[in-house]
């Protein structure tokens, strides 16, 4: 595969340009080219399997298995079984041979996610498979050698597990030969737009789509997402179900962005009744954009870049929450619901120097 192509794959998967995913992307792409075990860490929902999918589709044992495991989902008793293989008779139950995932595997590449959930005297019998690449089924007495690529992922701290008796050290320096860590959705932010357009274009099923204002990008670029890409996914899911075809402002982001038990619908009643909804009432400021994908449908006058056009905005809105606030940044971050510390990175980046009533605050260096 060519350079070019490989940096083609890997745009199309790893999706975002900012510092911190073009950074992610150049980990991969040298991950990709070699042999060694790699650890994916990274909080729940940032794309740990995506990644692993990528180092996959760019090795040289692309065209063979590439199988994902989940070590948490696996029962206690059956994870050997599972990994490696019985034969027939092992044990109640074992009505016929089964071959492994590791040997399913062979040749190409095995990825076992959340291994800090992996049993410890699983783990013993996994860094001998690691160290031996051979593997012996349940009830079995002959040697099956596995040519594989290892790729693990986990959330948890396995420093802290290591620690805490609950992870082996030995196998944690096999496993993280090569260490990728993914960043957390709200240390990118940036990439939310891009993110938007990728999941609306895989939800392309003949129904309209929503149309995302400077002010909805603006609402999500605020938000923390404590469920990373994933939460975000779901939440552009929910509004190509309760918005399709229609505008979605601010106020409607504040609505996707709820629990699953508390599951975000319009006010169909109000509008049944000729009443104006929130979201009517708001009148918002649309964005004007083009591009491939209709969340940035051109109206009037044409954006040509939407992140220079994003900036502008996030800067217009923390101008008016400082003026609003007289100055004070406490006041200005919960005035537009983010965190102090979050507003004064963002004064910086912005080059915003501000004379706050709050002496810690008064002014923001260059």
């Amino acid at each position: 595969m060519t350079d070019s192509k490989i940096e083609t794959l890997l745009a199309a998967k790893l999706i975002g340009d900012s510092p911190k995913m073009q950074q992610l992307r150049a980990i991969v792409n040298f991950a990709g080219r070699c042999n060694s075990s790699i650890m994916i860490t990274g909080p729940s929902g940032s794309g740990k399997e995506v990644v692993a999918e990528a180092i996959h589709a760019i090795s040289d044992r692309k065209n063979a298995p590439n199988i994902a495991v989940n070590c948490g989902a696996l029962p206690e008793q059956l994870i050997e079984s599972e990994l490696f293989g019985h034969e027939k008779g092992s044990f109640t139950g074992a009505v016929s041979r089964h071959v492994g995932l590791f040997e399913q595997a062979s040749s190409g590449t095995i990825f076992l996610d959340e291994i800090g959930d992996m049993p410890i005297d699983m783990q013993v019998k996994l860094l001998r498979v690691l160290e031996t690449r051979i593997v012996n089924r349940v009830g079995g007495n002959r040697d099956i050698a596995v040519d594989i690529r290892v790729i693990t992922a986990t959330h948890k701290n396995l420093a802290d597990c290591i620690k805490s008796k609950a992870f082996r050290e030995d196998l944690y320096y096999r496993l993280c030969v090569v260490p990728i860590e993914v960043p957390a959705l709200n240390e990118r932010s940036e990439d939310i737009p891009a993110l938007v357009a990728h999941f609306l274009k895989n939800q392309e099923d003949g129904r309209p789509l929503p149309i995302f204002t400077a002010e909805a990008f603006a609402a999500m670029q605020n938000y923390d997402w404590p469920g990373n890409v994933r939460e975000l996914r779901n939440v552009i899911e929910r509004a190509c179900v309760f918005f399709s075809g229609e505008q979605v402002v601010a106020a409607d982001v504040a609505k996707l962005i709820q629990s699953d038990i508390a599951p975000a619908i319009p006010d169909v009643a109000g509008m049944a009744s000729g009443q104006s909804s929130s979201r009517e009432q708001e009148q918002p400021t649309p964005y004007h954009g083009a591009a491939p994908s209709p969340v940035f449908e051109p109206r009037g006058n044409i954006v040509r870049d939407l992140n220079v056009h994003l900036q502008h905005e996030e800067r217009r809105i923390i101008m008016a929450a400082l003026d609003g606030s007289h100055g004070v940044v406490s006041r200005a971050a919960r005035s537009i619901n983010i965190k102090r510390t979050t507003l004064i990175d963002k004064m910086r980046k912005h080059n915003i120097h501000q004379r706050a009533e709050e002496p810690v605050d008064c002014r923001i260096a260059v």
